[in-house]
């Protein structure tokens, strides 16, 4: 789901892409003074120029023999072809040359400056070189040795007035920028007292921004040290203590929140999101221990708000639900149906299980109580799985009818989450519109105690298998019966849809009546799920009757079901609300 998405791409490396990187020496395309000067050789640059060799012929790359020494770094060389090239012509002419620009757009004095040769920088500023050159791709030598991380090139060139906020490269980041993305804490200490601390890319990210989301722990340091913003926001409303959470930097989180970060700031235009959304969405546990500890709870369940549980169930991140959970957060945390579509993380977190019967999510919600909607159950019943449906019944107590009224209910009994009255007529009418599917539900709902005469209803004795029919009879007093059932039944019966059991022509035998009783007495729900028959003053081959354990199940009728995502569909624009409580 795309409003889910969180995901802040990296910026990677602003410096942009050169084109073809041609290193090799062609002898077709490289002078021989160019070739000797890339070795470095002093004395064969000087014997070539002597010649009559030229300085200033080109190969395949724009390069001449003044740019092949200042790569080299040698600065022999370089002061040879230098002195060449004054000697052959005005000063205005050795003042172009050592300007001359590559095909990239690279001079003499950015190509040793990328490299780090501190000598050559200086002889070539010497002849006065343009220090600010642009590149094709808007470099110039200060962002080059900033880049490489060469200290001393970056105060050389500083020292001689280099310009430190031009922007660099299509995304417009500064040499701050860079220092920082690279980790070069050195240059970026001294760059924090020259530069715009504040300065904006693009996506208007400051170089404290870019410390947070690459986990430069130093540089970071150093940035908040000089002063610069820890709340800055992006474009898109994002913080540095969002990226750092979201990226799992556990020190820079720390840091910034040590330091005024606010984790309640919106860092989204779409919802409020919050860092500790990040955290919990990419699964950084420690990340996310920190922030639950100072985030505000609004979050949780106030209105207009997403509960952090929704984008940790988004990504399957079941250690986040758990510490969520765990530190109270609520199951059922807000609907966000306005905002994401969703009405409950449990509901999310159904409709994410893949072919699962359920996902560990699911079973951490329900484990801490998340209530049930229609829309849940229809996992549970409309399904030849019971995996979902014995989940919940792990934990989740049936009440008898008698003990709920509208207005309150039991939390817990027996050290489970009590039904709701809302919840168990929900599950009643999921449970008549699958009758389909009763063969796989119907013994367990039974076994936990659910009251069999809730299911005597038209609809389940039109449409129940005659199996299924049979076993949820021996439950009741089929003698009993009203006249609107029994005329379902003799229809049936007349019809040859359903073939009673033999003994439903009789009147209940007085053992089976006794048991009804008991049932009646202790509840169904104490009968079937605790050891109260234990406790009766009757014998004990007498328990297992008395819980209905002598009665078959039925076996489920198998036929090719649709996709569970198309019967969810289909009872949504079908089911019928049967009133059964």
């Amino acid at each position: 789901m795309s409003t889910m998405m969180l995901l802040r791409p990296a910026q990677g490396d602003k410096r942009g892409h050169k084109g073809m990187d041609f290193t090799e020496c062609y002898g077709d395309t490289v002078s021989s003074v160019a070739a000797a000067a890339r070795s470095g050789c002093r004395k064969r640059v000087r014997r070539l120029i002597k010649r009559g060799f030229s300085v200033d012929c080109r190969d395949n790359r724009g390069w001449n023999a003044l740019h092949e020494a200042s790569a080299a770094g040698s600065k022999e060389c370089v002061q040879e072809i230098l002195s060449a090239a004054g000697a052959a012509g005005s000063s205005r002419g050795c003042h172009t040359y050592v300007n001359s620009l590559t095909h990239e757009g690279e001079s003499a004095c950015y190509l040793a400056a990328q490299r780090g040769h501190l000598a050559v920088v200086r002889l070539l500023l010497k002849a006065h070189a343009n220090i600010n050159q642009l590149t094709n791709d808007l470099s110039c030598p200060l962002y080059a040795a900033v880049d490489g991380g060469y200290k001393e090139v970056v105060e050389l060139l500083l020292s001689k007035g280099a310009e430190v906020n031009r922007t660099h490269t299509a995304s417009c980041w500064t040499c701050l920028h860079q220092a920082v993305y690279k980790g070069h804490s050195e240059i970026v200490r001294i760059l924090v007292n020259v530069c715009n601390l504040e300065a904006l890319d693009d996506h208007r990210i400051s170089p404290l921004f870019v410390a947070a989301q690459y986990g430069q722990q130093q540089c970071l340091e150093i940035l908040v040290n000089a002063g610069a913003n820890v709340n800055t926001q992006a474009a898109d409303l994002a913080t540095p203590l969002l990226i750092a959470s979201q990226e799992g930097h556990q020190a820079c989180v720390d840091f910034l929140l040590d330091h005024g970060a606010d984790p309640n700031v919106a860092c989204s235009h779409d919802w409020p999101q919050l860092p500790i959304h990040a955290a919990a969405e990419f699964g950084h546990i420690g990340v996310l221990r920190r922030l639950i500890d100072v985030t505000d709870r609004v979050c949780d369940l106030g209105d207009g708000m997403v509960s952090p549980l929704y984008v940790a169930v988004n990504r399957h991140q079941s250690e986040s639900v758990e510490m969520l959970l765990r530190e109270g957060y609520s199951p059922d945390a807000q609907d966000c149906t306005h905002i994401l579509g969703l009405r409950s993380p449990l509901t999310f977190a159904l409709c994410r299980t893949s072919n699962k019967p359920y996902s560990e999510s699911v079973r951490l919600l329900v484990a801490a109580g998340a209530s049930f909607s229609e829309e849940d159950w229809i996992y549970a019943l409309a399904t030849d799985k019971t995996d979902l449906l014995q989940l919940i019944l792990e934990h989740r107590w049936i009440p008898r009818p008698e003990t709920l009224t509208r207005d309150c209910s039991v939390p817990r009994l027996h050290g489970k989450t009590v039904l709701k009255l809302q919840e168990l007529r929900e599950l009643l009418c999921v449970a008549l519109n699958q009758v389909h599917f009763a063969a796989c539900w119907l013994p367990l709902l039974l076994k936990a105690g659910l009251e069999p005469s809730l299911l005597l209803q038209p609809h389940m004795l039109e449409q129940a298998v005659g199996e299924v029919l049979n076993y949820l009879l021996e439950f009741v007093n089929w003698s009993t019966l009203s006249p609107p059932l029994k005329h379902i039944l003799d229809r049936r019966r007349a019809e040859k849809s359903w073939e009673p059991c033999p003994h439903f022509d009789s009147i209940p035998c007085l053992s089976h009546i006794c048991r009804l009783q008991v049932r009646l007495v202790l509840g169904p729900d104490l009968l079937m799920r605790t050891n109260a028959v234990q406790q009766l003053p009757v014998p004990s081959v007498l328990h297992g009757f008395l819980q209905f354990r002598d009665i078959l199940k039925a076996s489920y009728t198998h036929s090719p079901p649709s996709p569970l995502l198309n019967r969810i569909q289909g009872y949504r624009s079908t089911h019928q609300h049967r009133h059964v409580l």
